[in-house]
């Protein structure tokens, strides 16, 4: 059976991009893959609209040829989710938070019925058993820090989608120390490299 990667890039940079380079090598690390790949800063996903929010909560049986041309794109989003085993994501860190190519995805993409069911006891995730691999750049932030709200962010709705095996891969202090960064980033990769 194929394994299938889904690579998320979301920086706006292309040249010199770190968190690119770190997801690119992650990617690369899986030969024989089949990769799926979604640059958000290429290819801009649209925010969600009034008419999107009333399609996706209209029943599918029942929505009429334009709410379905709605939600096309979020179809195929939520599909190629559905289809990978493992999510590299391409993680720049914009003051503080995911950016904003990110949250378009992933409002488009947390959809009940689809990734996640409220039960009586609560919302249940319905993408389980994938895995997650963030290459996260920040000139500053560090992950898991008092100001860090990216990283805490990406792993509530990853897991309220269900999925709750994340590894961080983080060149987080690129505008203090640059070379220390890369230097702990490839080794945090060099350890994933291991472990596998």
């Amino acid at each position: 059976m194929t394994h299938t990667i889904l690579h998320i890039d979301t920086s706006a940079r292309h040249t010199g991009s770190v968190s690119r380079d770190l997801s690119a090598r992650i990617v690369a690390d899986h030969p024989g893959a089949r990769v799926i790949t979604r640059d958000l800063a290429d290819a801009p996903l649209p925010q969600i609209t009034e008419d999107w929010v009333a399609a996706n909560f209209t029943p599918a049986d029942s929505r009429t040829p334009a709410q379905q041309a709605v939600l096309a794109q979020s179809d195929a989003l939520v599909a190629e989710l559905k289809q990978a085993d493992t999510v590299v994501i391409g993680l720049p860190v914009y003051n503080f938070n995911v950016p904003t190519a990110l949250k378009a995805w992933i409002d488009l993409v947390a959809r009940v019925g689809l990734t996640f069911r409220y039960t009586e006891n609560g919302p249940v995730g319905l993408l389980a058993g994938k895995r997650v691999i963030v290459a996260l750049a920040s000139g500053g932030t560090e992950a898991g820090s008092d100001i860090d709200h990216a990283t805490p962010y990406l792993k509530f709705i990853l897991g309220f989608m269900g999925i709750t095996d994340v590894t961080m891969i983080a060149a987080d202090r690129l505008g203090i120390d640059a070379e220390a960064s890369m230097d702990k980033a490839l080794a945090q990769l060099a350890e994933l490299r291991t472990a596998a």
